[in-house]
Formats: structure tokens, C-alpha cells, sequence
């Protein structure tokens, strides 16, 4: 397991915080009863404070964890996926994702080019003071035709990786925008290469927030040459 890679997504972060928080408050909770039991009232109304404060906030940083599912640190330039291909049939594909903590997912596309999409979220202040770095998560991989009639008629293939469901933060944030005035912009960016047997693509996401594709060498010979002319 990469730590490292872990330690950059804020959802892990949180979430120990979290946990910090609350043995914490199960700590003030022990002392509380036994405060009580030993007719200790200023004592114990000080240990019943801690415990519920810190129960709230173990709440609050668990929620935003979880709304934070898939998201990472956005750096100068960050890896966000490698995608290797392989073709089944005419247009019919199937790809290899791997992630940078060294996870995988498989499966099928339908097309000519492959295309990726992310989600990107900046901050207000004072967060963006406080030095909050941008976050992203890996929104959708689809199969996408160069016919933009075969584009409308043939079938498609879309996958989404939207982890956090209806909770996912940038959501919350346009429902209710009043609860988090902190979140400044969220926007989508996207890239798309043409799909090649054996081909291997790298897609980095920059700190402006565009998704940059690169195939490799051999890959790119392939792009270049499909028929191998």
C-alpha cells in the first residue's frame, strides 16, 4: 500500500482526523462518568463540553471526508491515470486503468479515441489563504467516435467514477451554496487521444487545471501510422 499516495487525498486525511477526534471524545465521555460518580460538577460540565465538541467535529470532518471521496491534491503537474488499450474488435476496445496508488480497473470502450474528463475544485478565502491547494478527482472515461454521425448512432461506452454519489462536494455546493461559501469554482476539464492496439497513455492534470494526454513513443508511432504504412 502507497501511504504516500494515500496521504494526499484529503478524504484520508480527514477521516483520521476524524478518528483522532472522536477517541478523544470517547476519552472525555470516560472521564465524564467518572466526574459524575465522583460529585466533581464543574469537572465533569468541563469534560462534558470537550466530548460534545469534539463529537461535532469528528462528524463534520468524517462528512467532509466522505464528500471528498476520489478527490486528490492538485500539484504543478499530477498523474492521474494510465491507461493502456487493447483491441477486441473493429472499435471495440478494452482498456486497463491504473491509478497512481497503483490500483486497476478494467474495461470496455466503444470508438476510435479514448476520452477523459476530471472535476477540479478551487477555494475562496480565507481557505485559499490558508494555503488549501486545489483538489481533483477523475470524473468519466467514454469511448468517443471520429464520425460524428456514427458519434450519434453507434453504441457508447461511458464510465463514471463519481465515488461520493449525491454527497459528492462540488454537488452539495451548487444545492447549497450558503453552507459552503468556501468552494470558489468547479469545473470540468477534458482530453481525448486516438485508441491504438497496445497502445499506453499517460493523463497528467496541470494547476491551471487542464488535462494534458500523452501517448508513449511507441504508442504515438502507432497514432501516426495506424496501418503501418
Amino acid at each position: 500500500m502507497d501511504w504516500s499516495a494515500l496521504l494526499r487525498m484529503p478524504m484520508t486525511v480527514l477521516l483520521i482526523l476524524a478518528a483522532v477526534l472522536a477517541v478523544v471524545a470517547l476519552v472525555q465521555l470516560v472521564a465524564l462518568r467518572q466526574r459524575l460518580h465522583g460529585g466533581r460538577r464543574l469537572a465533569a460540565s468541563w469534560s462534558a463540553l470537550c466530548c460534545l465538541l469534539s463529537f461535532v467535529l469528528a462528524l463534520l470532518l468524517a462528512g467532509t471526508g466522505f464528500a471528498l471521496r476520489g478527490y486528490r491534491l492538485l500539484a504543478e503537474e499530477t498523474p492521474v491515470v494510465e491507461i493502456d488499450a487493447h483491441i477486441l474488435s473493429p472499435q471495440r476496445w478494452s482498456v486497463t486503468l491504473t491509478w497512481p496508488d497503483g490500483s486497476t480497473r478494467q474495461e470496455q470502450l466503444y470508438g476510435d479515441a479514448w476520452r477523459v474528463e476530471a472535476i477540479v475544485l478551487k477555494w475562496k478565502l480565507p481557505a485559499l489563504l490558508a494555503g488549501m491547494p486545489p483538489l481533483y478527482r477523475l470524473d468519466r472515461l467514454s469511448g468517443r467516435y471520429d464520425d460524428p454521425d456514427q458519434e450519434a448512432e453507434a453504441p457508447r461506452s461511458v464510465i463514471g467514477f463519481d465515488q461520493a454519489g449525491s454527497f459528492d462536494l462540488p454537488r452539495l455546493s451548487r444545492q447549497y451554496p450558503q453552507w459552503l461559501p468556501e468552494v470558489d469554482t468547479v469545473h470540468g476539464s477534458g482530453t481525448f487521444l486516438p485508441l491504438v492496439d497496445q497502445g499506453h497513455y499517460s493523463v497528467s492534470l496541470m494547476r491551471t487545471g487542464a488535462l494534458v494526454a500523452r501517448p508513449d513513443e511507441a504508442t504515438e508511432q502507432r497514432i501516426a501510422q495506424p496501418f503501418g504504412w
